[in-house]
């Protein structure tokens, strides 16, 4: 067993790359006689097929922090992590009913254009600026960060190579094609994608259960350490505070996943580029049966890992290799490159192809919102009103490339966070219950006002802190001190919704708000393939919590 790469394992990986930016520069050149507009660029001439964007949307979240970080999350808490892709099915099928028809019949292309148009231009500006922060220092970073350590575990590459290698592979097609380049690829990127995830566990199963196949190894994980599957975790469980119990299903968990999929422009954005409201919601559908298998990829390998770190029959088995990169409890998302060692000469190529589709795709995605937000909710706001759509998309590049420049910078200072998944969602829960608030009152609630959601969404900051620092030298006899971090999103949510809607029952007397949104029951009507669908998606859930509650 060599944990080497060869020349196959290079071949393989190298026409994947080739593939990659082939197929995104062919769909990035410009029609004869068309120059790229900004709709061409932006939301890829709104010309997405169902397939494609529930293609894109898989490609677009399942990155570095899954394949890493969740199979780190795997190794060191087990199935339970997986309620982030199960209930992000659930989510999905909300979004596409009762968010999409509202984003599409108002036209968008940013998440912040709808806050505009609901609210005023001063919380658009607010939530855009926030918006691109949080993208270059926290999501870019994370993704190039985690990419790159997976790079210098398996191959021996530093890490700031390794950053700027994935940083000028999304850049080649994503900067000059923009959605279309991004979407297209991601196509290609899912299939390699599912392929070399279910290559590793196939791997991991067949090497625990001593090569009798995948079934055996499923039953000898679960004999071995039949408490990683444990989808419910009761409050003796050391990760109790990461997935605090049934408040996983009726909590936080809802916060961060109605969030990111119904409010996240470099998620939303490729809902948008559709060519019509049920094309959108056929791939919406697509994405969340999708969903329904990603732990099978991302979070039962980090259990096998688990197991495998801790049978010295199987770590003998191994060899010197073995004891190399050893992922440890301290060190979990070491577990995913541990594995991917271990693979045979192809099959190895085939994996790294995988994880790299995996980051490349999430930072082309990243990139192209990144740089619809500013072009389209600063730049043409506040510098250039009258830009030309050539000047639109040429800005659209440059604040691209800035943002990855920005990021590639920071990724490096990221070193030493481990289980980098939950990092990522603990911090970005500090902000998210705010906008979360302001958008479903926004939404469905016409008594909502202007100042009422600025005011709310400043104040769920000092809310969310506090909830974050108070175990830390507060009082113990302080209110909800030691909140688990999920139970805080869904506390500052709620308490975020109650100041906006205090407010904006006094400032208006209860009356509506001029720019409320007259909601009808016809505007919430989906074709009957999507009903029958959403429905299989619920009832798989249903077995899959019941079969592994405790």
């Amino acid at each position: 067993m060599t944990t080497a790469f060869e020349f196959w394992d290079y071949f393989i990986f190298t026409a994947y790359a080739v593939l990659i930016l082939g197929v995104g520069l062919w769909v990035s050149r410009d029609k004869k006689g068309h120059q790229k507009n900004a709709e061409d660029y932006f939301l890829a001439s709104k010309s997405l097929p169902w397939w494609a964007i529930g293609a894109s949307l898989i490609a677009a979240n399942i990155s570095a922090e899954q394949f890493i970080g969740m199979s780190g999350s795997g190794f060191a808490l087990g199935l339970a992590i997986a309620s982030y892709e199960w209930m992000a099915a659930l989510t999905l099928i909300i979004v596409g009913k009762y968010f999409l028809p509202i984003f599409i019949e108002k036209g968008l292309y940013t998440i912040p254009e709808f806050v505009e148009k609901r609210f005023s231009t001063n919380l658009k500006t607010i939530l855009a600026v926030f918006w691109i922060a949080l993208y270059v220092f926290v999501n870019l970073a994370s993704v190039l960060y985690l990419g790159s350590l997976a790079l210098e575990t398996i191959m021996g590459i530093p890490m700031v190579y390794g950053v700027i290698g994935l940083a000028l592979f999304a850049a080649a097609y994503s900067l000059y094609g923009g959605l279309s380049a991004v979407a297209w690829t991601d196509v290609i990127q899912v299939v390699f994608l599912v392929l070399g995830g279910l290559v590793t566990t196939y791997l991991a199963l067949n090497t625990v259960s001593g090569g009798e196949g995948v079934i055996e190894g499923v039953k000898v994980v679960y004999n071995a350490v039949p408490d990683k599957f444990a989808m419910i975790l009761d409050k003796s469980n050391p990760q109790y505070k990461n997935l605090p119990g049934i408040g996983v299903l009726v909590g936080g968990l809802w916060v961060a996943n109605l969030y990111y999929w119904g409010f996240n422009q470099y998620i939303i954005q490729r809902t948008l580029a559709a060519k019509s409201l049920k094309e959108s919601q056929k791939g919406i559908l697509m994405a969340a049966v999708l969903k329904l298998i990603i732990p099978v990829i991302v979070v039962l390998p980090g259990i096998a890992a688990y197991v495998m770190v801790n049978d010295p029959e199987i770590l003998a088995s191994l060899g010197e290799a073995g004891l190399k990169n050893l992922p440890s409890l301290e060190q979990a998302d070491k577990a995913y490159p541990w594995l991917l060692q271990f693979l045979p000469t192809g099959l190895k190529g085939v994996a790294f192809a995988a994880l790299a589709a995996a980051i490349v795709s999430s930072l082309a995605s990243m990139l192209n919102s990144t740089s619809t937000i500013f072009t389209m909710d600063i730049y043409k706001q506040y510098i250039d009103k009258n830009a030309s759509d050539k000047k639109t998309v040429n800005v659209g590049r440059i604040s691209a490339a800035v943002a990855l420049i920005i990021a590639s910078i920071m990724a490096p200072l990221l070193g030493g966070i481990d289980q980098a998944f939950q990092f990522i969602q603990e911090y970005t829960g500090i902000v998210s219950p705010g906008i979360l608030g302001v958008f479903l009152l926004g939404l469905f609630w016409k008594k909502t006002t202007n100042k009422a959601a600025i005011i709310g969404a400043l104040v769920s900051i000092p809310i969310a802190m506090y909830f974050k620092v108070a175990p830390n030298g507060w009082s113990t006899s302080a209110l909800f001190v030691d909140v688990p971090f999920m139970d805080q999103m869904g506390y500052t949510t709620l308490l975020t919704m109650l100041v906006i809607a205090v407010l904006s029952y006094m400032q208006n007397n209860g009356k509506d708000d001029e720019k409320g949104i007259n909601l009808s029951g016809d505007i919430f009507k989906t074709s009957s393939l999507f009903t029958i669908g959403s429905f299989a998606v619920m009832i798989v859930l249903v077995a899959l919590y019941a079969m592994f509650w405790n």
